[in-house]
């Protein structure tokens, strides 16, 4: 089908029918049809067939959609047939998505990328420390192996410090990947098995900052910097306890450099 010598397609006679050509075409279009009356028929129908079917489905159209094919209701089907782990990590991602009106917030203080990185620590440890098979990659008696791959990932010296003194023993660690880069997570474990967990990155910024305490939704957790390291503590504890505890693997720390 040609029109002064450019085709005239199907999809452009469908679009005739339902009106979404320009001007210029439709005029084409328009003097084509009159000139052909077999595909002016054809045209005809096309619209017939379109007012038939928006006649039928008129009072679907403004009936309320079923409760059945609510997205929340889908999105929540759709999780409950995930394992419990990533049904925490989507949990997590959207508490991040909703910001401060979802109860996670640190508070206003100068930026220094501890907001970043407190929200990696807490994903972190809401995903590994509900793992009750596997909750770290490497296991305490892989203490020096531990380090040293931590440490050639990192691109710096990282070891798990010994809180067994102030009541948490190391159960291992893993390397976990972040929007920054590689971390380290290291995880303990007390007397009643509460776990706490130490998150370790290389910040952006060679800054050393004093310990802050973190609000982190239902758990509190102490955050820092240490010469260009983060480190971000967090455990069901208060934060007395949590500021001795992150004092403690702070001077532990320092005996890395």
């Amino acid at each position: 089908m040609r029109e002064e010598g450019r085709p005239i397609t199907d999809e452009e006679l469908h679009a005739y029918v339902d009106g979404f050509l320009d001007a210029e075409r439709r005029a084409a279009v328009d003097h084509y049809l009159r000139r052909s009356p077999e595909v002016a028929q054809r045209v005809s129908n096309y619209g017939a067939q379109r007012d038939d079917i928006r006649a039928a489905l008129a009072r679907r159209a403004v009936e309320p959609i079923p409760a059945s094919l609510n997205l929340h209701r889908l999105v929540e089907a759709r999780l409950a047939r995930r394992p419990s782990w990533w049904r925490i990590a989507a949990a997590v991602l959207l508490a991040f998505a909703l910001g401060g009106g979802g109860g996670w917030f640190f508070g206003s203080r100068t930026p220094t990328g501890l907001d970043t990185l407190v929200q990696d620590a807490a994903a972190s440890y809401m995903v590994y420390t509900a793992d009750e098979h596997r909750p770290v990659e490497l296991w305490a008696a892989e203490r020096a192996d531990l380090a040293r791959w931590l440490s050639k990932r990192l691109e710096r010296p990282v070891s798990p410090p010994d809180l067994s003194g102030v009541g948490y023993e190391l159960l291992g660690g893993r390397l976990v990947a972040t929007g920054s880069g590689p971390a380290a997570l290291f995880m303990y474990e007390n007397g009643r098995g509460t776990r706490l967990t130490l998150f370790v990155r290389p910040m952006s910024v060679g800054r050393t900052t004093p310990i802050e305490d973190v609000d982190v939704g239902d758990l509190d957790g102490c955050a820092w910097i240490d010469k260009g390291v983060g480190y971000a503590l967090i455990a069901a504890e208060p934060y007395s306890r949590l500021e001795a505890l992150s004092e403690h693997a702070r001077q532990q720390a320092h005996s890395l450099d």
